[in-house]
């Protein structure tokens, strides 16, 4: 339960808002992001993101494909999960991936369920917003959890 309560407070931390602006250069995101399996986690989350908001704007239903590759992210974020969880090196991005992929089926569901056009519209507005963060997360920089220190993420 400790990754789901972790995994909710950064979701919610992250809807805070941009963080303000910074004199400091950007920081390169983490070796994590240039793996093959996670750099695959980023690009569909991206796209499924981008089908997730045309399916708002037109109103279009959730494709069989679109449902498939929602189904398909979760089962890559627990293997991401399980994968950074067995190398000790970042506890609170295993939570967040862990917590992501048991996240997206529920949005999913919620989606399908949906009975009016207001519960449409917020179902998909969750569900780009969590596919938004799993593009995010692995993007970011390391945080004082990873052990890394910032700038130093390679």
């Amino acid at each position: 339960m400790p990754c789901a309560a972790l995994a909710a407070s950064t979701l919610l931390w992250m809807a805070a808002g941009p963080a303000p602006a910074q004199a400091e250069p950007p920081t390169p995101p983490p070796a994590v992001a240039l793996e093959p399996l996670f750099a695959e986690i980023v690009s569909r989350a991206g796209a499924l993101k981008a089908e997730a908001e045309a399916m708002r704007q037109t109103g279009a239903p959730a494709t069989e494909a679109f449902k498939t590759g929602v189904a398909d992210l979760a089962a890559l974020d627990m293997k991401g999960q399980q994968i950074v969880r067995d190398r000790g090196n970042d506890g609170d991005l295993a939570c967040i991936l862990r917590g992501i992929a048991e996240d997206l089926p529920v949005k999913l569901a919620a989606l399908q369920l949906a009975s009016d056009a207001g519960a449409r519209d917020s179902a998909l507005r969750e569900l780009i917003y969590l596919l938004n963060d799993n593009v995010e997360v692995l993007v970011a920089p390391p945080g004082p959890a990873s052990g890394i220190p910032a700038g130093d993420a390679t």
